[in-house]
């Protein structure tokens, strides 16, 4: 029977009741999608094809350096019980270009966003011009391979047989690298120093254990996440995700000189002045959630997950706090995430390297201005109703959740218009003088949209 992608259940993928469909399913379904695959290090290929038969070809022969997702989460599963390195990560994505150099239809294709390409968006998302790109995504990208593993030498020794690969007609039209940016207790963050990669929507029985809450649940059902290959082999069987790839420049300086302005208004002083930095993102730079708590937890304490904001007007959590803005989350069921299925599965890598420690309060003065940010990477069913919704009507939206919120402070783009009030303590209902929007702190340097196809369709080339 086909794959029911819809199913309210959390997919148990090692069951030995799995039925033969959805085996099919996660043989022949890249990984990083269902579940991250580790990605400390990456090199990031951007192809452009010159001969269809020639791409064809180098796309089937990447198909044994690739593993199915099957394979991945058996990886993850050794690796807990006995630390047992797995292998490196390779996924494949193809842009509507890409498709139609490969000389296929992209009528069965049913993202309107992933057949106009991201360069035809810019104007829905508010993005710079293209001209305005940097140069490796102005012209016609066709396919992005990535690499990904935990230390530099696999990935390097990976990326050179991939580019052996590569015929004479194609060529390599750039590369980003990702680098994971750890704090001092080992935890991923982003380069304004905050705890990243939290809250994401899960698919998979275990994962899903792990996360059990009384205020707010991540799991989301497999439709969230994944669409039929409507060029494989056997659609009903063989799946894909839809991708998009930002480079997304975090000017860090321009950032924290924002937390200073705010704190100085708000007239926090001393410790208390971390609370402003948490007012723009909604957690504190360890994690710990505003709503919850109006002081960052002690080093080592979890970083806590179940709690909505159902009973916050905004006391305790801003409205236009960045992780209320992108996931509003306002019930133990899911709330708006759920009703409207736009919860991305966010797989991104920071880039660029530090000569300053991230997450210390150095002054603003000795941080950098550019050169380090986010390679934005998310997997969607639907790039239009998952990402566009999401940056648009959301992040980008100055009335989202509520009027006066103004602009995402971290992720928002567009003209800063709007007044926003935040409370003077925490938890307190008496609000702030209006106060103007932090500036845009974030810059889209390029980027495009894939689809992640099926191995079965790889192999079928």
């Amino acid at each position: 029977m086909p794959v029911n992608l819809s199913n309210s259940t959390p997919l148990a993928w090692d069951s030995a009741t799995l039925d033969a469909d959805t085996k099919a399913m996660l043989d022949n379904l890249q990984p990083n999608i269902l579940q991250a695959h580790v990605r400390e290090h990456m090199s990031v290929l951007f192809i452009g094809f010159g001969d269809g038969a020639d791409a064809k070809r180098f796309l089937r022969d990447l198909v044994p350096l690739m593993k199915s997702a099957r394979r991945h989460l058996e990886e993850v599963r050794e690796f807990n019980r006995s630390k047992a390195a797995g292998t490196s990560y390779v996924g494949v994505g193809i842009s509507k270009l890409g498709y139609l150099k490969l000389g296929h239809s992209t009528t069965g294709f049913t993202d309107n966003a992933f057949k106009s390409g991201l360069k035809r968006r810019k104007d829905t998302l508010e993005d710079p011009p293209v001209s305005a790109w940097e140069a490796s995504y102005k012209g016609e990208i066709h396919a992005v391979v990535m690499i990904g593993d935990a230390t530099a030498p696999p990935v390097a020794a990976t990326r050179e047989r991939v580019l052996a690969l590569l015929p004479a007609t194609a060529k390599v039209l750039g590369e980003e690298t990702g680098l994971g940016l750890r704090n001092a207790q080992d935890r991923g963050i982003e380069h304004f120093g905050y705890i990243d990669g939290r809250s994401q929507p899960l698919f998979l029985a275990e994962q899903v254990a792990g996360e059990k809450g009384t205020n707010w649940t991540p799991f989301f059902p497999l439709s969230h996440i994944l669409v039929a290959d409507p060029l494989a082999p056997k659609p009903a069987r063989h799946f894909g995700s839809y991708l998009v790839f930002r480079k997304l420049e975090q000017n860090v300086r321009a950032f924290r000189q924002a937390e200073e302005h705010l704190a100085d208004n708000l007239g926090l002083t001393g410790a208390d002045r971390q609370l402003a930095g948490a007012m723009l993102v909604g957690r504190f730079r360890d994690g710990t959630p505003l709503r919850l708590h109006g002081k960052p937890s002690s080093d080592g304490f979890p970083v806590q997950n179940d709690f909505s904001y159902r009973d916050d007007p905004g006391s305790k959590c801003p409205v236009s706090a960045h992780i209320r803005k992108v996931n509003p989350r306002d019930s133990r069921d899911g709330g708006l995430e759920r009703v409207l299925g736009v919860m991305m599965a966010r797989r991104g890598q920071t880039y660029g390297t530090r000569t300053d420690v991230p997450w210390d309060d150095a002054p603003p003065e000795t941080r950098p201005t550019g050169g380090v940010g986010l390679l934005f990477m998310a997997f969607n069913s639907s790039l239009q109703n998952q990402f566009e919704f999401t940056q648009q009507s959301w992040a980008d939206s100055p009335g989202f959740p509520s009027e006066g919120a103004g602009h995402d402070p971290v992720i928002g783009q567009g003209k800063r218009e709007v007044k926003v009030r935040y409370p003077k303590a925490w938890g307190s209902d008496k609000l702030s003088a209006p106060q103007a929007e932090v500036p845009q702190t974030v810059t889209m340097r390029g980027g495009e949209y894939f689809f992640m196809p099926s191995l079965a369709y790889l192999k079928s080339l």
